[in-house]
């Protein structure tokens, strides 16, 4: 697949198959379009082609400082590598770019520039100038403009719809196995290794602290997890507190990994977390002695958990 940053840098001219959106979470009903997007291309010889924007268009036009999107541009970009597209087009979302009306849309981007012989978007998919632009205007446009359209209808599981709406909420819940049954993949965070200080290494439990730098990104409520991460080619397990460290009087909210049976410095690496089960919420316990039989109490929790479910 290959990435391309800003609809300038486009300059293909395939007949391509295209679909649009934000794609936050790449989840199985987002799956479900690009599925049938990189068939399409295949059986039709012609180039898969997704578009989607960044920022979040949330982000540039209600100037949402509090927007929480389950994936950063990167995880989904990584994600998307993943379906066997040609092209991911990562298009800068402005004012200006939100300012074109549906048709305008339609002939400069889609027919002009990509090259669309067919689109095909998820289920109520809306575009354009005040989300004005719907199925039916794409379909009088496509007729004017001579490409297909397609709709996809909404993917359910056990009649619940699938969205990235729901999918924050179950996170928000610490119900992590809904989340990732919705995600179609394990819920992750990714950062950098950076010095703490230390105790955990100090209690006999060492942990790795990681950093995320995107502001935007949604960081699970605080709580002990069950997660894991690929580290040397090899899964390594362990558990994950969110939190501020109560016991020890923390100030700030720290995201701490401790790997079970695993002894190398991890400082300044960059990982990736998987999120598999919430265990507890945080706790503030009367002393360190206390954190410690808790934290023995948690690995054993943990261990158990992977037994039965691996």
């Amino acid at each position: 697949m290959e990435i391309i940053h800003s609809l300038s840098n486009y300059n293909h001219q395939d007949k391509t198959i295209v679909t649009i959106g934000t794609f936050d979470g790449v989840h199985i009903g987002h799956q479900k379009i690009i599925e049938q997007v990189v068939k399409t291309a295949k059986e039709s010889h012609q180039k898969s082609v997704l578009l989607t924007f960044f920022p979040h268009p949330r982000m540039v036009l209600q100037k949402d400082a509090s927007i929480e999107l389950i994936n950063t541009i990167d995880e989904r970009a990584k994600l998307l590598a993943k379906t066997g597209l040609d092209y991911l087009v990562i298009h800068p979302f402005s004012k200006e770019f939100s300012r074109l009306t549906a048709l305008d849309f339609v002939r400069d981007i889609l027919v002009n520039k990509l090259n669309t012989s067919k689109l095909i978007i998820g289920y109520d998919h809306h575009f354009g100038k005040n989300r004005e632009g719907n199925l039916e205007q794409l379909t009088e446009y496509s007729h004017l403009y001579d490409f297909d359209v397609e709709e996809i209808p909404a993917q359910d599981i056990n009649d619940v719809s699938v969205s990235s709406t729901k999918i924050r909420k179950a996170l928000a819940e610490k119900n992590i196995k809904t989340a990732n049954k919705y995600l179609g993949y394990h819920f992750m965070l990714n950062g950098n290794v950076i010095n703490g200080k230390q105790l955990g290494g100090k209690i006999g439990f060492p942990t790795a602290n990681l950093d995320i730098k995107e502001d935007y990104k949604l960081i699970p409520k605080t709580g002990v997890y069950v997660v894991n991460s690929t580290i040397g080619g090899n899964i390594v397990y362990g558990m994950m507190n969110i939190g501020f460290r109560p016991t020890i009087d923390g100030k700030h909210q720290t995201i701490e990994i401790h790997f079970f049976d695993f002894k190398e410095d991890l400082y300044d690496q960059y990982l990736t977390i998987n999120v598999l089960y919430f265990l507890r919420d945080e706790q503030k316990f009367g002393s360190v002695d206390s954190l410690i039989i808790q934290l023995k109490e948690d690995e054993k929790s943990v261990r158990a958990y992977l037994k039965n479910n691996l």
